[in-house]
């Protein structure tokens, strides 16, 4: 095999808790992440020429050390004494800055696709643990399905699979800077927090309706004070008929579950009209592990 192309699925969280703050500067997290079926492409192809040659259907993405994708091929290059270069052509779908970790499933889609590519035989918990040095994200990105995570969000119990449903994305012309938003967040501007252990019940018992009730990120108190169109295309959903919206990660995407295609449609279409937003995308959550 010279050539594969890896798949890179974005995630939302449906629960976001700020539990306390680490000697390292970072936050203590526990979050429920799952994985959506919007998705990048990370084509890999074997080069007789050393070193590694990143492209993407994106002008202003870097392609060289500042980018993940080339950072887990080099990783990978190092790590498994690979002695053959690589030519890697990202296709981006996801937003990028979205809350959405697109970078983050991008660098597991590399290493998931080196790893295949290459042969090599690397259990998935070691994957995970070069994922780790690259982002706190991409553990959980090489995972995949429906998860339970804490710490920086490295530490992951997996759970059942999540309720089939449509997901609709809406991704306003923002930019928020996710060390800037933990670094406003303060405890004691949050008002609720969400009951981890009751949505981890819910979601064994595929109650859809349960999970909705429960979604909470306390880090809307930060985002969508500094940026109330967010709190807007929620209302917008919910008045929709979405039975539950929130906003992912640090935002500002946000995100909706409807019941059928044709009422996510319809959700889409408004708020691309109302909102003037282009990154509006109607999926699925993913649940089935294993695949690239």
């Amino acid at each position: 095999m010279d050539m594969i192309n890896a798949i890179a699925r974005a995630k939302i969280n449906t629960a976001l808790d700020v539990v306390g703050k680490r000697d390292d500067g970072y936050h203590d997290l526990r979050m429920i992440m799952q994985t959506v079926n919007l998705c990048d492409s990370i084509i890999i192809k074997k080069s007789r020429d050393k070193g590694i040659r990143l492209t993407s259907n994106l002008s202003w993405l870097p392609c060289d050390e500042r980018n993940l994708v080339y950072r887990a091929a080099e990783e990978m290059i190092k790590y498994c004494d690979i002695k053959s270069g690589v030519d890697i052509e990202l296709k981006k779908r996801i937003p990028a800055a979205a809350g959405l970790a697109g970078g983050s499933a991008d660098c597991a889609a590399a290493l998931v696709g080196m790893r295949s590519l290459f042969g090599v035989t690397l259990p998935n918990e070691e994957l995970m643990k070069i994922g780790e040095q690259l982002g706190a994200d991409v553990p959980f990105c090489i995972m995949r399905g429906t998860a339970l995570a804490e710490g920086k969000g490295e530490i992951l119990t997996p759970l059942p699979p999540f309720p089939d449903t449509f997901v609709l994305l809406a991704k306003p012309p923002i930019n928020v800077s996710t060390p800037a938003v933990f670094k406003e967040y303060s405890e004691e501007n949050v008002t609720a927090h969400p009951d981890i252990e009751k949505m981890i019940d819910y979601i064994k018992a595929g109650d859809l309706d349960g999970i909705c009730g429960t979604m909470c990120n306390v880090l809307e108190t930060v985002t969508i004070k500094n940026y109330p169109l967010i709190d807007d295309i929620k209302k917008t959903m919910l008045d929709t008929g979405a039975r539950g919206s929130m906003m992912s990660g640090s935002g500002p995407t946000v995100f909706g579950f409807y019941d059928t295609y044709e009422q996510g449609l319809a959700a889409l279409k408004k708020i691309r009209s109302e909102y003037r937003i282009k990154e509006v995308h109607l999926t699925t959550v993913f649940n089935n592990k294993g695949k690239l």
